[in-house]
């Protein structure tokens, strides 16, 4: 019990304490969603994911092993998905909001940031939240969108939006600069060291000011089925798969937490992009990382028990 109060006050309340200043100053000050976004988007997660791939020194059997179960665990959230939306009769809209909710989760500005403070000592595991982060990434932007888009629009644009990531093409440089060991000059890995550090505090105060407005209607089944989902079913099944697979270590411990995470913040921007059901979408973001502190709290804990 003390290893999991500690978990929730040197991991989990940091966090949220940062997420609740984004929440006060944008009451505040009104800032611009947009912007802030974008800064996220094109500026801190690509240096990000560029110095933590080229600091790492992840073996190729440890990435494959990443690769495998998260390509496997995806398909297995789909299905699971497809089918409960079948279950519920859901129409093309919801079904799309429902799917993304189970499938897509925030492992950008929620859970890289969980990721650095609980590996702190240990490089490998902010890399494998890396790894994590660039296939859901994809997943989001091809599964997701295709999802989204599909409910009431053509799907001609999906391929021009995954290009357009600079994520993809940081890690990519990433892995280049480390497989190689090209050396960076100080005038260029200062800066990049800096951005780098400002990653977290920033991440976690956007993710605050998108939630800061959202309203939290009476909860319906599919709104609390979509969060017991992505909250619980989708660690669980995660545990079951790890164990199937035979992954141990640091690589089980970084996995199972990575499927922990609340829904993803871009599947609520996506529907409000296309209007389909854009309510829906915010609140169970906003629900799943209300709830999350104890959830996640919960998973790290029985990783560390398990793995650690």
């Amino acid at each position: 019990m003390d290893l999991f109060f500690s978990i929730l006050m040197e991991v989990i309340a940091p966090v949220f304490i940062l997420i609740g200043m984004g929440i006060f100053l944008h009451r505040i000050f009104h800032f611009d969603l947009k912007t802030l976004s974008k800064i996220t988007t094109y500026y801190l997660l690509p240096v990000v994911a560029f110095v933590n791939l080229y600091e790492s020194n992840i073996d190729k059997t440890i990435f494959l092993e990443i690769l495998k179960f998260q390509l496997i665990f995806s398909i297995i959230l789909m299905v699971y998905g497809a089918i409960m939306a079948k279950i519920l009769k859901l129409d093309r809209g919801m079904t799309a909001n429902f799917k993304n909710s189970v499938v897509l989760m925030n492992s950008g500005n929620f859970g890289l940031p969980v990721s650095q403070l609980v590996f702190a000592s240990n490089p490998v595991g902010v890399t494998i939240q890396i790894v994590v982060m660039t296939i859901q990434t994809f997943i989001t932007h091809t599964y997701g969108l295709l999802n989204t888009v599909s409910a009431k629009y053509d799907k001609s644009n999906i391929s021009r939006e995954i290009l357009k990531n600079p994520i993809l093409y940081a890690l990519f440089l990433g892995f280049l600069f480390n497989t190689y060991d090209i050396p960076i000059p100080t005038f260029i890995w200062i800066p990049l060291e800096g951005v780098n550090a400002s990653f977290l505090p920033i991440a976690l105060l956007a993710l605050g000011a998108q939630v800061a407005f959202m309203s939290l209607k009476m909860m319906n089944w599919t709104l609390l089925l979509s969060c017991i989902s992505r909250l619980l079913v989708a660690p669980a099944l995660a545990l079951a798969l790890i164990y199937i697979l035979g992954l141990d270590g640091v690589t089980a411990q970084g996995l199972l937490i990575a499927s922990s995470f609340p829904a993803s913040r871009n599947s609520a921007q996506m529907a409000l992009e296309y209007d389909v059901y854009p309510e829906f979408a915010g609140q169970t973001v906003l629900i799943t990382t209300f709830f999350s502190v104890i959830t996640v709290t919960g998973v790290i804990y029985v990783s560390q028990l398990l793995f650690g």
